[in-house]
């Protein structure tokens, strides 16, 4: 009989972490859904390394989730819908960057904050942005553009 108790504790304590553990992979990856807020659009001439349920950050904190990303085939830029939190207002002189989280970390929305007394309206686009920047291009540049080219001195046979 004790050992029917003892496999009843352990089979509920087994439940319980398994069910902990799909409620923080479901907030880790937003999976789960936010409850209110509102949109704010944004174009990006290049959204590299972002998609569907990247985070939006202000300060370092997660204010917000990117719910939707398109190409414009007029403009051929990204255009993104940012969920913010409710009751967060943005100011309207805002700019958003698309940054990562160092060398290797991933990609997130980072909004800079504006100093205007008026606040972006849910639907409004910010429209002041900057694009990612590859990893890639950066190495190039400093490789190939870090020195310029030397230049001939005549003083050569």
């Amino acid at each position: 009989m004790t050992q029917d108790k003892a496999d009843a504790v352990l089979g509920a304590l087994v439940l319980a972490v398994a069910i902990g553990f799909l409620v923080y992979v479901g907030q880790a990856t937003g999976f789960t859904a936010q409850r209110g807020g509102y949109d704010l659009t944004a174009s990006f001439r290049s959204a590299e390394g972002v998609t569907v349920g990247t985070d939006v950050r202000l300060g370092g904190v997660k204010v917000g989730t990117v719910t939707a990303m398109e190409l414009n085939p007029q403009t051929f830029r990204a255009d993104l819908r940012l969920t913010m939190r409710e009751g967060l207002m943005v100011p309207e002189d805002s700019a958003v960057s698309v940054a990562t989280e160092g060398l290797l970390g991933g990609t997130f929305i980072e909004i800079i904050p504006g100093g205007s007394p008026h606040d972006l309206e849910p639907g409004a686009a910010i429209l002041d942005t900057q694009s990612a920047v590859s990893l890639v291009t950066l190495l190039l540049r400093f490789v190939t553009g870090g020195e310029e080219s030397p230049q001939p001195t005549g003083d050569l046979p």
